[in-house]
């Protein structure tokens, strides 16, 4: 039997690593007996840390979901890692889910992890609400936690919803600030303790205000000073989570399955379905077409997450936006222009599957063995064939080499590589045919560590990262004439080819060959060769081997013999000639410079213009940024520069910053790096 949409939820566990996310997990799975143990991260044993890269790590590491019930509610948790390194999965969860829930813990400050989480479900304006973890800790503060919270992000509507009861400095129950009544854990409901009860009433009054603009008659009432029934009140808070005009906070200790019971309540009475988002724009042709959240509806699904499963095979996470999924049903891949016949559909839990007959608009099930299926798909009937906007990942900005520590991997490795990639859009594999490296693109060093030890123990293979190198280019700074001469005798034919050449710079464009012989003491059947032995020159330069760039030859004059000479000595002729010429031109080394783009708090400001300073950057422009207290900084600096700078970043910033860095031109070497490169290439 499928569930509808208005009785289900879609959530999405967001916030800083180590805030106990997964363990809230575990302990809402326990309560709601979906499964007959509280698994532990320390022992391996969760339900949704199942990796053995996360056991052994001991955290998440990738997205995973549990589908159960609770009070006839379908809720389908998606937890997702808090590192940084793997912000593709979060945005994933975040385009399916109908409201984040941003965890954190009483014993610290607002963490980075809750800044981001906020910023993110904030821009794809997400409803969203908070747990606090961590009660039972000696230095956990509640309150100051709520006020940082609203001096952070500038708004009075984050409201607690339940209150922690504290006896002893222990918390042995909670709150509810809309019903006004306590509840004692073990034993039930009790009065609210007088000397909570002016606090619950403080923030029960801010949260009526909220709740009576959702609706003109509840306003009505309110500026009346008519009480609202128990039924207006619930109401009016679920209309308040869903426009966002109250973002609530539940609070307890998961690790003792306390407050879980509110919390599960509160996704059941007051957060929003699926059906709050409304119709969802699609592409169908040309055209942008609605499509409304019903099982009657055509069927389309879109794929958010693909898993490379060792015993399973590749596993499609999938929401359905229109119609009901069904087993031995065909859908049409639009992207791939291609069927896909779906034998099984089931509901995700953990690293289990439970197999359903069929999955309703709003629900969220997985595939198993798609052909052709990948993530940000969609899937469709065939008479109705429509396209669900791809999830927009952010650009990989972190670069390592892999080197493989056995000769003949290199297949190996980028097959692995490439079913890692699969379960993991934001990676990027590159094979760069001049500096002859296989490149990993990733945001940072545990999500390319995780890709290494990986290649080991799935795919049997071992590799080494190195640092990226620098493709810089030779370039000359003045105009000669120089000669070319290539003549030998050795028995029979000799070898005979004679150049002279101009060389001088070229402004726009790489290599151009001109020729202006009279008199043809270069017969014209020649010319190709000179231009192919110059071409094959270009390729190395004089100072440290680097490709030649910006270079104009014109052939000028010279000699032939009418028996001696061949193509192979005027290509030869003009190899000779280039590398004189190069040695009289004044060659340059040059480096690749790229536009660097900076997102950073104001407070950070001095911290980041300096190290650019330090990279030998030049700075550009200081901009306001659409998000209050940041700033944009746009700089150009040496790409040899920017080896590190991700990781050395997100240490100086404490993760409050991001960047986007783009190749621009290449641009002369100071005289201390271009000493620097040809060192190190001579060893």
């Amino acid at each position: 039997m499928s569930t509808s949409a208005v009785n289900i939820r879609n959530i999405c566990l967001i916030g800083h690593k180590g805030n106990g996310k997964t363990t809230l997990a575990e302990s809402m799975l326990y309560f709601a007996k979906a499964t007959d143990r509280l698994g532990k991260i320390e022992q391996g044993n969760t339900i949704l840390d199942f990796d053995a890269e996360e056991i052994k790590r001991k955290i998440s590491i990738s997205l995973s979901l549990a589908s159960f019930e609770y009070r006839n509610t379908k809720i389908n948790l998606i937890d997702v890692p808090g590192n940084y390194d793997y912000e593709g999965d979060q945005i994933s969860a975040l385009e399916v889910a109908d409201l984040a829930l941003i965890v954190l813990t009483a014993k610290n400050t607002v963490s980075v992890g809750t800044e981001k989480a906020w910023q993110k479900t904030e821009r794809k304006q997400l409803p969203r609400a908070f747990f606090v973890t961590g009660l039972d800790d000696a230095n956990a503060d509640f309150y100051s936690i709520v006020e940082q919270l609203h001096a952070k992000f500038a708004s009075s509507q984050i409201l607690p919803i339940t209150l922690p009861l504290v006896e002893d400095g222990k918390v042995v129950g909670s709150v509810n600030v809309i019903t006004n009544e306590g509840y004692r854990y073990g034993e039930g409901k009790v009065p609210v303790p007088a000397n909570m009860q002016d606090k619950v009433n403080t923030y029960f009054d801010s949260a009526l205000e909220a709740i009576a603009e959702t609706d003109e008659a509840l306003m009505e009432k309110f500026f009346a000073g008519e009480p609202f029934t128990e039924l207006e009140l619930a109401e009016g808070l679920k209309n308040a989570i869903v426009q966002r005009s109250i973002y609530p906070i539940f609070s307890g200790v998961p690790t003792e399955v306390r407050g879980v019971a509110q919390l599960l309540d509160a996704m059941v009475d007051y957060f929003p379905n699926p059906l709050s988002k409304g119709n969802v724009n699609v592409a169908k042709g040309d055209e942008v077409v609605e499509l409304a959240c019903v099982p009657s509806g055509p069927t389309v699904l879109s794929i958010f997450k693909t898993v490379a499963d060792p015993f399973v095979g590749k596993m499609s996470f999938f929401k359905v936006y229109s119609g009901t999924v069904k087993k031995d049903a065909t859908y049409v891949n639009v992207a791939k222009d291609s069927t896909e016949k779906i034998a099984h559909v089931y509901a995700p839990f953990g690293k289990k599957q439970n197999e359903v007959a069929e999955l309703e608009a709003g629900d969220i099930g997985v595939f198993t063995k798609l052909v052709s299926a990948a993530t940000s798909d969609t899937l469709c009937d065939k008479d109705f064939l429509v396209a669900i906007p791809a999830i927009e990942f952010p650009k990989a900005n972190y670069s390592k080499a892999v080197v493989s520590t056995a000769k003949g991997d290199e297949e190996k490795i980028a097959q692995g590589i490439n079913r890692m990639i699969e379960e993991d859009p934001t990676l990027i594999l590159n094979n760069n045919p001049e500096t002859k490296q296989l490149v990993l693109s990733g945001f940072g060093d545990l999500q390319l560590d995780v890709v290494v030890s990986k290649l080991a123990s799935k795919f049997g293979v071992n590799v080494k990262l190195d640092d990226v190198k620098v493709p810089y280019r030779e370039a000359i700074r003045k105009k000669v004439k120089v000669e070319g001469k290539h003549k030998k005798q050795s028995g029979g034919h000799g070898q005979y080819g004679h150049v002279w050449i101009e060389f001088e710079p070229l402004f726009e464009g790489e290599f151009e060959f001109t020729e202006s012989v009279f008199g043809g003491s270069v017969p014209k059947n020649y010319f190709p060769a000179v231009e192919k032995g110059l071409r094959d020159s270009i390729k190395k330069g004089v100072l440290a081997g680097y490709p030649v760039t910006g270079l104009k030859a014109t052939l000028l004059d010279g000699s032939y013999h009418p028996v001696d000479s061949s193509e192979m000595a005027f290509k030869t002729a003009a190899s000779i000639a280039f590398k004189e010429g190069m040695k009289q031109a004044n060659p340059v080394l040059l480096e690749p410079v790229g536009t660097l783009t900076v997102h950073v708090s104001d407070a950070l400001m001095g911290d980041i213009i300096g190290d650019i300073n330090k990279r030998r950057g030049q700075i550009l422009s200081m901009d306001a940024s659409e998000v209050r207290g940041y700033k944009i900084v746009q700089a150009i600096v040496p790409m040899s520069e920017m080896n590190s700078y991700a990781m050395d970043l997100r240490s100086m910033t404490h993760a409050r910053a991001n960047f986007d860095f783009s190749f621009l031109e290449y641009r002369e070497a100071p005289a201390n790096i271009t000493q620097k490169v040809i060192a190190e290439k001579a060893e």
